[in-house]
C-alpha cells in the first residue's frame, strides 16, 4: 500500500492555452490532464503540442501527476503528439476513444521505440460503445496500461442517451469498466460533470462515483477541484475506524485468536485489507499537507 497515490481530483487544462499551463503549477489536483486532443482545435495542434512538451521538461509541478491526452494515432497528429511526449517523463499518455487492444499495444510498442522511461505509463478513455464492450481486453492487454478515464460525454452522445442526476443510462457501462479495471488492478476514474453552476449537482455526482467504486474524477475547471478532493478523501471517521480494525486484527492475531470483534462486529480479512488501503490513501494525502 505504500505506493498509493491519490488521485481524487484530475483536471484537464487545455494545451494550447499557455497561461493555464503556468496556473495549473499552483491548483491543488492530484493530477493534470494537459490536453492535446478535444480542447485544441486543428489549426493550434503544433502549438500546443510544443506547449505541453516545453511545460513538462520546465517541471515545476510538485506532487501533481502529469498526463498528457493525445491525439487517436488514427489522425494526422497522434503519433508525432506520442513521439514528442514519450522521451520527457510525463507520469503517463492518455489514449483518446480506445475501442480495442490493438491501439493500446501499438501505443506501448511506440512509447519503446520513442525512448520512453518505464515511469510514463498508459492511460485509456473509455467513451464508446464498442471500447466499453471490450473493456475486460482492452485491460488485460498490457502492463503499461494503468487507468481506465471514463468519458460520459461522448458515450451519452453515441448512445442517444441523456443526462440525468442518477446517471441510469450509464450505469451498464461505469459498471462494465469498473469490474474490468479492478479485475486488472487499474485505477478508474469517474466522467467529468458538465453544469459548472450546479455545485450540488457536482458533488453527488462525486458521491455517486465514490459509491460506485472510482478512485477519483475528472474535471472540467478549477472550481471543482477542493470538492473532489473533499469527497474522494477518506473521512476522519473512516481514518479512525480503519486504524482501529488494523490494531485489533494485529493484536488478535499475535494472541492466537481466530475471531476479531471491533464495537461488537466481526471484523475479517477483507475488512483489515479496505481499511489498510483507507489508510494508506489518508497517509499519501497527507503526506502532500
Amino acid at each position: 500500500m505504500s505506493s498509493v497515490r491519490p488521485r481524487r481530483s484530475v483536471l484537464y487544462m487545455p494545451g494550447a492555452n499557455a497561461r493555464a499551463l503556468d496556473k495549473a503549477r499552483t491548483l491543488p489536483a492530484d493530477a493534470l490532464i494537459l490536453d492535446l486532443e478535444d480542447a485544441v482545435s486543428p489549426d493550434s495542434k503544433e502549438l500546443a503540442r510544443n506547449q505541453i512538451a516545453e511545460a513538462v521538461k520546465t517541471g515545476g509541478y510538485g506532487y501533481r501527476e502529469l498526463i498528457v491526452r493525445i491525439n487517436g494515432l488514427d489522425t494526422p497528429w497522434g503519433l508525432a503528439d506520442l513521439k514528442a511526449i514519450a522521451p520527457l517523463g510525463a507520469d503517463a499518455i492518455l489514449l483518446p476513444k480506445v475501442e480495442d487492444p490493438a491501439t493500446v499495444s501499438k501505443a506501448a510498442i511506440a512509447l519503446e521505440q520513442a525512448g520512453a522511461s518505464a515511469k510514463t505509463t498508459l492511460w485509456a478513455m473509455m467513451e464508446t460503445p464498442l471500447g466499453i464492450l471490450r473493456a475486460a481486453e482492452i485491460a488485460a492487454v498490457s502492463k503499461r496500461l494503468t487507468c481506465f478515464v471514463m468519458g460520459t460525454s461522448d458515450l451519452t452522445k453515441d448512445l442517444h442517451a441523456r443526462h440525468t442526476p442518477l446517471r441510469l443510462p450509464m450505469l451498464t457501462s461505469l459498471g462494465l469498466c469498473l469490474l474490468a479495471g479492478r479485475a486488472y488492478g487499474l485505477t478508474i476514474l469517474d466522467g467529468v460533470y458538465l453544469d459548472l453552476k450546479d455545485e450540488a449537482g457536482f458533488e453527488e455526482s462525486c458521491i455517486q462515483g465514490l459509491e460506485l467504486g472510482f478512485d477519483g474524477k475528472t474535471l472540467i475547471h478549477p472550481s471543482q477541484v477542493e470538492p473532489a478532493n473533499k469527497v474522494f478523501a477518506p473521512s476522519e471517521g473512516e481514518i479512525a475506524w480503519s486504524r482501529k480494525i488494523i490494531e485489533a486484527f494485529a493484536e488478535a492475531e499475535a494472541q492466537g485468536k481466530g475471531v476479531v470483534l471491533v464495537d461488537g462486529k466481526l471484523i475479517e480479512n477483507l475488512h483489515v485489507d479496505n481499511a489498510r488501503r483507507v489508510v494508506a490513501l489518508a497517509d499519501a494525502i497527507a503526506a502532500r499537507g
